[in-house]
């Protein structure tokens, strides 16, 4: 049975998460699943694995203290690989809202995530040499970021309309619409950029994402995101989807719009 632990690092105290039991040779997850949290091992080991050519291959064996499942939270893609206990396991479940709160809370955190990402892009700089017969070395430099330029969405039935200034924003074609504003670092252009009602630059480069599921649609704020999403004046938890529907208004940071669904 799941239960809510508190975990101290003598500065602040990190919001709950919540204990998973996983028997051995259980899975957490499969490779391809839909995920929406991450995992912190608290007892036991767990094996991450990948299929290769229809060959399971071992990618690690995590102990107490490791993290995994971080991606599905960070990119809002299926799981790269398979999670399964190699013993009984007690697990620390971490979903989308309690990320982003020990994100602000406990920024050590953040620190390790970002090395073990680092180490994850280095491996993989250096299996890509290997595969291509390059001599190993230092990671070349990433070339200056160019931004990225976006075809114009064509007509769409769904859309937010920000009544004030008389612009509607069409949502993408595909399941997912990204909502911010440009990154002038990276060159990247959400579906929805929404620079130009938003005066006070209020919205997040990545704040929120609309999801089309069927003939229903969901918005979800982004972590990290600053200043907040409200549906129908209610905020939102980060990562937690909720259903909009004709005529609600959604708003971002300070920028409200009308979910127009027909």
């Amino acid at each position: 049975m799941n239960k809510t632990v508190f975990k101290t690092t003598g500065r602040k105290t990190p919001p709950p998460a919540f204990t998973v039991e996983v028997q051995a040779g259980e899975f957490v997850f499969r490779e391809g699943d839909l995920g929406t949290e991450m995992y912190i091992v608290h007892d036991g080991k767990v094996e991450i694995s990948k299929d290769v050519h229809g060959e399971d291959k071992l990618l690690a064996v995590l102990e107490k203290g490791d993290f995994f499942g971080e991606m599905a939270i960070l990119e809002d893609l299926p799981r790269a690989a398979t999670a399964r206990a190699v013993t009984d396991c007690t697990l620390l479940q971490i979903n989308g809202s309690t990320f982003d709160q020990m994100m602000r809370s406990t920024p050590e955190i953040a620190v390790r995530m970002m090395r073990k990402l680092s180490r994850r892009l280095r491996e993989t700089d250096l299996l890509l040499k290997q595969a291509l017969g390059a001599p190993a070395g230092p990671m070349a430099e990433m070339p200056t970021p160019q931004p990225v330029p976006r075809p114009p969405n064509p007509p769409a039935a769904q859309r937010l309309a920000h009544e004030r200034s008389g612009m509607e924003f069409p949502l993408s074609q595909s399941s997912e619409t990204t909502i911010g504003r440009r990154d002038p670092v990276t060159g990247i252009l959400p579906d929805i950029d929404l620079t130009p009602v938003d005066t006070q630059r209020s919205v997040s480069r990545r704040h929120a994402k609309v999801y089309r599921r069927g003939i229903k649609h969901f918005v979800a704020e982004e972590i990290g995101t600053m200043n907040g999403t409200f549906v129908n004046n209610v905020r939102i938890e980060t990562g937690v989807p909720v259903e909009i529907k004709e005529g609600d208004e959604v708003r971002f940071g300070v920028v409200d719009t009308i979910f127009r669904g027909a």
